[in-house]
């Protein structure tokens, strides 16, 4: 699945957020935008048939409630799976690869995918 580039930019302040936002608090975090204030409502109902966002909850903004809404997946799930729906799939050994020659794989971090590794052979 893939998303426009407004509709990242909503997932973006989401992920960032690490809590349940309301419409209020996309158009308060949203600094760089690309979409208009009224696009907002558009752009949440788009996620949300896309289904990476469900609704969390009410929270009470002055005089009525506004719905909030979490992510159903991480930024890092939502990429690994954008980039293996394209046409041209990669393949995973070398986007693996690709992933070790980072500068931020470092010895700890290469320890705890090891653990991965070998719980996933189990």
């Amino acid at each position: 699945m893939i998303l426009t580039k407004s509709e990242r930019e909503i997932m973006d302040v989401l992920w960032n957020a690490g809590e349940p936002l309301s419409r209020c608090d996309f158009l308060e975090r949203s600094e760089a935008k690309t979409w208009k204030d009224s696009s907002v409502h558009i752009l949440l109902n788009s996620l949300l048939r896309k289904g990476l966002i469900r609704e969390a909850g009410l929270v009470k903004r002055s005089k009525t409630f506004a719905r909030t809404f979490i992510p159903t997946m991480s930024r890092e799930a939502y990429y690994v799976d954008a980039a293996f729906t394209q046409r041209c799939k990669p393949d995973c050994l070398k986007v693996m690869e690709a992933l070790l020659d980072r500068p931020e794989v470092d010895e700890a971090t290469l320890k705890q995918l090891l653990a991965m590794v070998e719980e996933k052979m189990k």
